[in-house]
């Protein structure tokens, strides 16, 4: 079960959304909802990343998430480790406002490979 060269990194962003957007008054988090959406596009133009599915906790979750269980997930496969540090970046980057991203919403990505059954488990 070794993982080749040229396999991608399967890769799972946790996100949660801080309290910073819960104090938005009634009407203006739609602005980090369309910074959330070019992020979104941006993390699936990257060289090499394929999304492969997303996850949004929010309707049985309420509040603000600083650590697991998140309020969204993307799983996707990246190529490598530095393709993974930029799409973390685009939250430092990608403009709500006057300020970024990453005031409304915090990510951390888990990095493994994906999982394959060995052909004598079958």
């Amino acid at each position: 079960m070794s993982q080749s060269n040229t396999s991608p990194l399967r890769v799972l962003f946790c996100i949660g959304i801080t309290q910073n957007f819960f104090d938005l008054p009634t009407g203006k988090g739609i602005e980090v909802w369309k910074g959330f959406s070019t992020m979104m596009r941006s993390l699936s133009q990257l060289p090499g990343v394929n999304v492969l599915g997303t996850i949004d906790d929010d309707r049985l979750m309420v509040g603000p998430s600083t650590t697991s269980p998140w309020t969204v997930y993307i799983m996707a496969d990246v190529p490598d480790h530095d393709t993974v540090v930029a799409a973390c970046n685009l939250f430092r980057t990608t403009p709500v406002g006057e300020y970024s991203l990453w005031r409304y919403a915090k990510v951390e990505a888990r990095v493994g490979r994906a999982l394959e059954i060995p052909a004598e488990a079958v």
